[in-house]
């Protein structure tokens, strides 16, 4: 059975996950807008069944040039696939700071293999 957890105790989740990042790496993060959303909507050329925990739009800090024009990137979390896949708010804090590390780790240009192979996938 999922998780239920009211929209501020997950923000709250994910407001400790950000500020659990070390400082040395938080100080790098510029220009980043960090999002939560009921669920991840795929575009039509997506596969429908597609489940994500996170998501992470923007041009990753290893790939910036002098992009004056550049929008804020994005990072979303999506509350409802979190908590369906966690049994206790104890595994919704945990898997909210790990898709954060994820996301977060896309801002710094480490792609998902990466991330896999370090047990943050």
């Amino acid at each position: 059975m999922p998780v239920q957890m009211s929209d501020e105790e997950f923000d709250a989740a994910v407001e400790q996950a950000l500020a659990s990042i070390p400082e040395h790496l938080a100080r790098r993060i510029d220009n980043v807008a960090v999002f939560v959303e009921d669920r991840y909507e795929p575009e039509p050329w997506e596969d429908p069944d597609t489940t994500l925990l996170g998501l992470y739009e923007g041009i990753p800090l290893t790939e910036r040039g002098s992009e004056p024009w550049a929008l804020p990137d994005r990072i979303t979390l999506y509350k409802e696939p979190i908590l369906q896949i966690c049994q206790t708010r104890e595994d919704v804090v945990e898997q909210v700071t790990i898709t954060v590390v994820h996301e977060v780790a896309h801002f710094f240009g480490i792609d998902d293999e990466t991330l896999h192979r370090l047990g943050w996938g």
